[in-house]
């Protein structure tokens, strides 16, 4: 058995880990709260958006306007990998890093594939198996529509001048505090309506200006909505993932704690115990 000063220190390391712990758990919980509200007033809005896009995108061709929905022959894919700057987290970032290989085996085994790193883990991670074409850690210090807009012109150039012939954002989905959902969502190029006729699901819009005009306005703005919805949605679950793992962290700790406690107890009750036994045998020494 440890003596007493070994199990005082073991103690006092974890209530030094505790507080840690539960103070990382109650800073992710307040942002957690924050990026929760922005990702659910976004999603209606990106959604119609993108279903208005689908609709109008489906009625053009390359020629009129629709260069970000022409379908090329896959030889050449970026992937978007968007992960955080931080761990502590459990499992969210390896769980965007193994979809990214589960993805990559399974879809692009005979293509060449490059990455796009948003988030320092997953670049560093990926970066020993995978060529990184582009890393951009610094979003997370000023998350607003503009900066991610600016990402998505890049992306949208790299694919209208032939760099690329799809592009793919994977990300984790927010649900809630303790579960994410790795999600791989095709940026480019659009994807076409799935399950019917354009013509059909357009009867209930009336376009004024040109239908020319609108998509040129219309699927920028849309493709920029997109990227920074998943970027939101990550950031709500790197949040919502770190919360999590702390409390578990801060509740293991305790437990532990506890454990030590009763153990440093018993060794200083066994301690008195033997004290006083040498105490008893040597009075009874000099008595006799």
């Amino acid at each position: 058995m440890a003596n007493l000063k070994e199990i005082r220190n073991r103690i006092t390391s974890i209530k030094s880990t505790m507080q840690i712990t539960s103070a990382m758990k109650m800073v992710s919980a307040a942002k957690l709260k924050k990026a929760q509200d922005a990702i659910t007033a976004m999603r209606p809005y990106s959604s119609k958006l993108t279903e208005l896009l689908q609709n109008l995108s489906a009625t053009l061709d390359s020629d009129a306007g629709g260069a970000y929905s022409t379908q090329r022959e896959v030889s050449k894919v970026l992937l978007v990998v968007v992960t955080s700057n931080r761990g502590l987290c459990g499992g969210f970032n390896s769980s965007i890093t193994k979809e990214v290989i589960k993805t990559v085996n399974e879809n692009y085994s005979n293509v060449d594939v490059d990455l796009f790193a948003i988030g320092k883990k997953g670049g560093d991670v990926l970066s020993k198996q995978f060529n990184i074409v582009a890393t951009r850690n610094d979003i997370y210090d000023d998350l607003t529509f503009d900066n991610v807009a600016a990402i998505a012109e890049k992306l949208m150039s790299l694919y209208t001048e032939g760099t690329y012939d799809k592009i793919e954002i994977l990300y984790n989905q927010f649900k809630n505090a303790a579960t994410q959902i790795p999600q791989v969502e095709q940026f480019l190029p659009i994807k076409p309506i799935e399950g019917g006729n354009a013509s059909d699901v357009n009867s209930d819009y009336i376009f004024e200006p040109s239908k020319l005009e609108i998509i040129e306005a219309l699927i920028p703005k849309s493709l920029k909505t997109q990227l920074y919805k998943a970027i939101r949605d990550s950031f709500a679950s790197e949040h919502g993932a770190r919360m999590t793992a702390m409390h578990k962290a801060t509740d293991n700790a305790t437990e532990l704690r506890d454990e030590l406690l009763l153990t440093y107890n018993k060794a200083r009750q066994a301690a008195i115990t033997n004290e006083i036994l040498e105490i008893v045998g040597g009075a009874e020494a000099l008595n006799n």
